[in-house]
């Protein structure tokens, strides 16, 4: 189930399924512990209602349930309807901007004409840094909560209405010795109040309501994490003294502050994209950690269906999403991410497969050996990608002392990695794996990326008087830049073949699939002009042979992709990010105003594709538009917004030329 809601203030991030339900908590790392689902399996808080003798949680389809965020702010919003019980229950959800505390305001609502006794259930599921064993919960008497611990890792939980705190609860064991959760406890709407459980441990709380008919109750329920029992019993006391509803009150404010610093004027554009828009950069910053680790997802659901999850700093995605953060203003994030890079770079100058935001290496299916001879586990473009928007900052903020800073200990050792990962015999960069991670040669992408970081590394080296090197870079450069032109284009398809393989007995061979990440390399990295007859060609076969005919529309990854192809589609799942690819070339290609319509229908293609909180995924059903993969993917993201921006940069100078 696609995450509904993503909030954070880069250290604690809670993810809220469609229900309303938490279905992952991460910390003290973004993406790294999550203490909720991970890898142990699909757990869930559950939230549940107690009235005329029965008990409902929410996951039951007689609650319409509809979850997303606030306009204009990173907080949740929940409301949830079920006609049988005659109860509606909202719920306004926040992560403290500055603690780490996650904050919900509950409100019952009684539609029957009667005085009811309703009783509130929230049940808890930990499992600490995802393990099911030597967890601890129990009943805190000193504060009045339940606590979770495991290490140094600890988690509180309370919960009060008006001043009074929670009056039953009940921890207890789940997932082991046969037992199902301590939910259950609250099936005849009485909790039996054990006080203390080791183990693989849940918990449940409950507050009780005599509510007039007509008439509502409210309910504050928070978590705080930290590193013992006595920071967490200082945050619980926080939460008091301040009150729930004003720190919610307080961080909502934060938000419309953090969104005004980006001064994107968006109101050309139809009001469905300016709220994406907004949502797409929250999405970005709920997903970075403050240490600069930018995460490709929080979703932990696809880990059920395999083996890992997407919560790693793939460099290449984050370097987009980093690139994002600067064109918006938000340099500070990006600065964190690069230095970020810089920790992590090999001596002999190459970034990893992906990483973890506390700066361990991630996991990798990549192998070091290949046909019995040794071979970097890499992706080459992931290098270079950084480097190329480290100079895509710098032309924004020429801060110079960052640049020198980061020149002999990031920049260089990257740049002479790339001219020395060069097969003399075509001038291309040597094998590696491509950046959808599944075939082992020299892509297109990843060539038009490792010219486009040389071209930068040149523009580096000139900066700061390193003329050698400066030259170095860029004669490698337009080496590459002549080989993808004669080696890479296939002129009887008239397409940029997807990759080619030096295989050992000297032969070149070529993999012709047409691949959209292709086209985009060679724009993105500015290989060739977008005019240049070759990339118009590319385009031609992209529109023909990538485009979906189904319901959905849009465009897949390259012909006969099978990633999570569902067995009752025609064809395999449009991206998010390849249709975006394709507004991005509309718009850079326009020589009119009228020439922009096919790139706004595309932004508009991804907007309805967004769930009613604003998430996109990475792919959807071609035919029946159901999200696929991980939602939400920060990339999807992050390209919605360089192409928001492209489009109004576009229209603005067409309209500045006609008044000319």
């Amino acid at each position: 189930m696609a995450r509904a809601v993503t909030i954070g203030n880069g250290k604690l991030l809670v993810g809220l399924d469609a229900r309303g339900q938490v279905r992952d908590l991460y910390f003290p790392y973004v993406g790294e512990a999550n203490h909720v689902s991970g890898a142990s399996g699909n757990f869930v808080h559950r939230i549940g209602v107690f009235a005329d003798g029965r008990i409902s949680w929410l996951d039951d389809p007689e609650w319409k349930v509809t979850a997303g965020l606030e306009e204009g702010t990173c907080i949740g919003s929940l409301f949830a309807e079920n006609q049988t019980l005659g109860i509606t229950l909202s719920s306004k959800d926040a992560v403290h901007n500055e603690k780490d505390i996650f904050l919900r305001h509950f409100t019952i609502h009684n539609q029957k004409s009667e005085k009811r006794e309703i009783k509130l259930f929230l049940a808890q599921q930990f499992r600490i840094f995802e393990s099911r064993r030597g967890d601890t919960g129990f009943f805190d008497p000193r504060v009045n909560a339940i606590i979770h611990y495991k290490g140094d890792t600890t988690i509180l939980v309370n919960a009060k209405s008006g001043k009074h705190s929670f009056q039953e609860y009940n921890i207890g064991l789940f997932g082991i010795e046969g037992r199902e959760g301590t939910y259950l406890d609250a099936v005849d709407g009485v909790l039996e109040r054990n006080p203390i459980e080791h183990g693989s441990v849940d918990s449940v709380l409950g507050l009780t309501f005599s509510i007039p008919g007509g008439a509502s109750a409210d309910a504050h329920y928070w978590i705080v994490c930290g590193f013992s029992i006595p920071e967490v019993h200082m945050l619980d006391e926080h939460v008091l003294n301040e009150e729930p509803e004003r720190l919610i009150a307080s961080t909502e404010a934060y938000w419309h502050a953090w969104l005004e610093k980006e001064q994107t004027d968006l109101s050309l554009l139809p009001v469905e994209l300016q709220t994406l828009y907004r949502r797409s950069l929250m999405v970005m910053r709920v997903h970075t950690d403050n240490h600069g680790g930018i995460i490709a997802s929080s979703d932990t659901d696809m880990l059920h269906h395999g083996r890992d999850t997407y919560s790693y700093v793939w460099p290449r995605d984050a370097a987009i999403i980093a690139h994002t953060f600067d064109e918006t203003g938000y340099h500070d994030i990006a600065i964190r991410f690069f230095k970020f890079m810089a920790d992590l770079i090999d001596p002999n100058g190459y970034l990893m497969h992906k990483y973890r935001t506390d700066g361990v290496l991630g996991s990798s299916w990549h192998p070091w050996i290949i046909n019995g001879e040794p071979r970097l586990p890499i992706q080459e473009d992931e290098t270079a990608t950084v480097i190329f928007t480290l100079w895509e900052h710098y032309e924004i903020y020429r801060d110079i002392e960052f640049i020198e800073s980061m020149y002999n200990r990031f920049i260089e050792p990257a740049a002479e990695f790339m001219c020395e990962y060069i097969e003399a015999f075509t001038g291309l960069p040597q094998a590696s794996f491509d950046l959808w991670e599944e075939k082992y040669g020299t892509s297109t992408y990843t060539a038009a990326s490792v010219y486009g970081g040389l071209m930068a590394a040149a523009k580096f080296a000139n900066l700061l008087g390193k003329d050698n090197s400066s030259r170095t870079y860029q004669a490698v450069a337009q080496r590459i830049q002549e080989a993808i032109g004669e080696i890479l284009f296939d002129k009887h398809e008239s397409i940029f073949v997807k990759q080619v393989l030096h295989t050992a007995d000297g032969e070149l061979q070529y993999d012709r699939t047409l691949d959209a990440s292709s086209l985009y390399g060679l724009l993105f990295f500015r290989v060739f002009d977008v005019d240049d007859d070759r990339i118009t060609a590319m385009v031609n076969a992209v529109q023909e042979r990538l485009s979906v005919h189904g319901n959905s529309k849009g465009y897949v990854r390259y012909e006969g992709d099978q990633y999570y192809r569902m067995s009752d589609a025609a064809s395999p799942n449009p991206w998010v990010i390849t249709t975006l690819w394709m507004a991005r070339y509309y718009i850079e290609k326009a020589q009119k105003l009228s020439e922009l319509k096919p790139a706004l229908e595309l932004l508009q293609w991804t907007a309805s594709h967004a769930t009613a909180g604003g998430v996109l995924a990475e792919q959807m059903h071609p035919e029946t538009r159901e999200q696929l993969s991980t939602a939400p993917l920060v990339w999807s993201h992050a390209e919605f917004v360089l192409a928001v921006r492209t489009y109004l940069e576009k229209v603005a100078a067409f309209k500045a030329e006609k008044k000319k």
